[in-house]
């Protein structure tokens, strides 16, 4: 047999690719992985490695509320037969991962839904977290996994796992939870004599981890710096791909398919310009810096496929962070939390500040065309939120104080004033209005009650709120203690939706609407199977993964 030449070809190696490329060995095929960088996992393997899977037999949950929600959800903005596909799949899916390899999901049974107010919208488990995974078992196969970003451990070192929501929410407990982490780090002493890095693998590392150990069990080979170039056409139908290997130019032909789970398009500041709402940089996105440049967009709209979904992303706000890889460090957590509040250039507020992610960048956008100022906007809190929360890349001052930050951060990460109006005039915000929203922001803590944009009335406002009893909402918490800090927060993501237009078995679609046999796209390669919408955690993971083993049932059959 050739030894360039395979059943099926996955380019890109996060859940989704490997996904397919299981289930392509499992369903008889010859399958390779090939990918872009030196290390696997993408952005899978840097992110909470959440799965959102409704109905997931694990919880008491109707199919048919779950699909109204995720219609609803969508905005028009998918088709029925793609979502119908998702909900029917996904659960199925989950049940393979679990028999296939040792990865295992159980449900955040308290994480909400993202939308409370939508019909069909549940008060949690439909999102589900990885347990932790024993990545010794990868052997030096370890170190080529794609590193957590360092917002997802604990002092940069051990990794955390779902009870990291403990920590944030500073829950019953909590303190226990920290020492327990830190302790099974520091104790595993063989390992620490072997590497810094933690073998017990959590969230989007397990997740990969996992997927990479079953892969090696079926001796599925993995190319690694194998970027894609383009892809081969011969009689109106994909037969293989041409990569860059070793410096060179190689064909490699796919006897059933070519699947496309190459990731979006957010790190391609071309492309940002050309399709996303603007202003836009590269410097405001979360995942790695190395990949998601659109290379497999870019390869099948070569191809003849047509695109939709290009102006959205997977909106996140992040904040500037010189100790990630990615340069930014998105805001997911700290938004829940009470004591801060996010302005506009004219001091207003602007949004619930506890939205999800991408309803806040989104609201960050939707200001910025209105009244400008918006994009960046600036988080503002006092000295008792900074000693008692985490920010961005800062740890909650009772572990990190002022004086262990590097003195370069003061004037660039943050800014820091005993009034209001001098910080104000610090980072360019109209003093007097920021000055009248504090005021009127603290009349609303006090009473329990937003009156201009509801924060703390959804269940999930409050999910990562610290509920001391101290405040009627616990969601606001007065800003009223000097020194007063600001933070910029950009309008970042962690991925973009856009991509190849695809059916409800993940097939590529011609620009006359027709499919292109041989070429199939899944995860953020493909436009967003769920559309506009953001159901819930693991909104991007589930359905790539869903879609991979979608297409790869498909395929076997033809």
């Amino acid at each position: 047999m050739n030894q360039n030449e395979f059943d099926v070809i996955v380019v890109g190696s996060g859940a989704g690719g490997m996904m397919a490329a299981i289930r392509a060995h499992d369903r008889g095929l010859s399958p390779l992985l090939v990918e872009k960088t030196g290390q696997y996992g993408g952005t899978t393997a840097t992110s909470g490695g959440v799965l959102w899977i409704p109905a997931n037999g694990q919880i008491d949950d109707d199919p048919q509320r779950a699909l109204e929600y995720v219609l609803a959800a969508s905005k028009d903005l998918s088709t029925p037969d793609k979502i119908r596909a998702y909900v029917d799949t996904a659960r199925e899916m989950l049940g393979y991962l679990h028999q296939a390899t040792p990865v295992r999901y159980v449900p955040c049974t308290e994480y909400p839904d993202y939308y409370q107010h939508l019909p069909g919208a549940a008060p949690g488990g439909r999102s589900m977290d990885p347990e932790l995974w024993d990545g010794s078992l990868l052997g030096d196969e370890l170190f080529r996994l794609r590193e957590p970003t360092p917002g997802t451990t604990l002092m940069g070192k051990a990794m955390t796992t779902r009870e990291a929501a403990v920590l944030a929410r500073k829950k019953p407990g909590w303190m226990g939870v920290a020492v327990k982490t830190m302790a099974r780090y520091y104790l595993d002493i063989p390992w620490r004599f072997k590497s810094r890095r933690d073998r017990h693998l959590t969230l989007g590392n397990a997740l990969c981890g996992g997927l990479r150990y079953a892969m090696i069990q079926r001796k599925i080979p993995l190319w690694l710096d194998t970027p894609l170039e383009s892809l081969v056409e011969e009689g109106g139908r994909i037969t293989g791909i041409v990569v860059k290997r070793d410096g060179v130019m190689v064909t490699l032909k796919a006897r059933k398919a070519v699947i496309l789970a190459s990731g979006g398009f957010e790190r391609n500041q071309q492309m940002r310009e050309q399709y996303l709402a603007q202003p836009t940089s590269t410097e405001w996105v979360g995942s790695p810096r190395d990949c998601n440049t659109g290379d497999g967009i870019r390869a099948g709209i070569a191809a003849g496929a047509r695109t939709s979904l290009m102006h959205k992303q997977w909106g996140v706000p992040t904040i500037k962070s010189p100790n990630v890889p990615a340069g930014c460090q998105p805001a997911f957590v700290e938004r829940g939390l009470g004591g801060f509040i996010a302005v506009n250039r004219q001091g207003k507020r602007f949004v619930n500040e506890a939205l999800s992610y991408q309803e806040f960048v989104e609201a960050m956008y939707d200001d910025h065309a209105k009244n400008g100022g918006s994009v960046p906007a600036w988080f503002i809190f006092d000295a008792n939120f900074r000693y008692n929360n985490p920010m961005g890349p800062f740890m909650p001052g009772m572990i990190l104080p002022d004086s262990k930050l590097p003195g370069d951060w003061l004037g660039s990460i943050y800014w820091k004033s005993d009034t209001l109006s001098d910080l104000a005039r610090q980072i360019g915000v109209d003093a007097k209005g920021l000055e009248e929203t504090i005021v009127r922001f603290n009349g609303f803590a006090r009473a329990g009650k937003d009156e201009d944009f509801g924060k703390g009335d959804s269940l999930f406002d409050r999910y990562f709120s610290v509920n001391d009893g101290k405040y009627p909402n616990s969601c606001l918490v007065p800003i009223e203690k000097g020194p007063y800090y600001a933070v910029r927060v950009d309008a970042g993501d962690t991925g973009t939706k856009g991509g190849l237009e695809t059916n409800e078995h993940a097939q590529v679609l011609s620009q006359s609407g027709q499919t292109i046999p041989g070429l199939y796209a899944i995860g953020n390669c493909a436009a967003a199977v769920l559309g506009a919408g953001y159901p819930g955690a693991g909104s991007t993971i589930g359905p790539a993964m869903t879609f991979g083993y979608r297409a790869v049932n498909h395929l076997a059959q033809g």
